[in-house]
């Protein structure tokens, strides 16, 4: 265990930021589950309406540190193929 102050107080933050960046990426990872359980319902609105839903928390995650920007834009750009797939069909 730490013994210096600085080190103590170092070991306290790191906890406290291992804590938030866990619950956002928890976040991120339910928006996407929630949005391929839409996918796989084929109801293109619920898929759409989800998929801005989806959008938003990739977005939120880049802000938070949780994913890089080049990331999130390939999760956005692979995951709006898929709804324009199912208004395809």
């Amino acid at each position: 265990m730490a013994n210096h102050f600085s080190a103590l107080k170092r070991a306290r933050q790191t906890a406290t930021r291992t804590v938030r960046n866990r619950a956002n990426r928890s976040r991120l990872r339910s928006a996407l589950r929630e949005f391929r359980d839409a996918l796989k319902s084929g109801n293109r609105d619920q898929a759409e309406q989800v998929f801005r839903r989806t959008a938003s928390a990739l977005d939120k995650a880049i802000q938070k540190g949780v994913i890089h920007e080049n990331t999130a834009s390939r999760y956005k750009s692979r995951l709006s193929a898929r709804v324009k797939a199912i208004a395809a069909k």
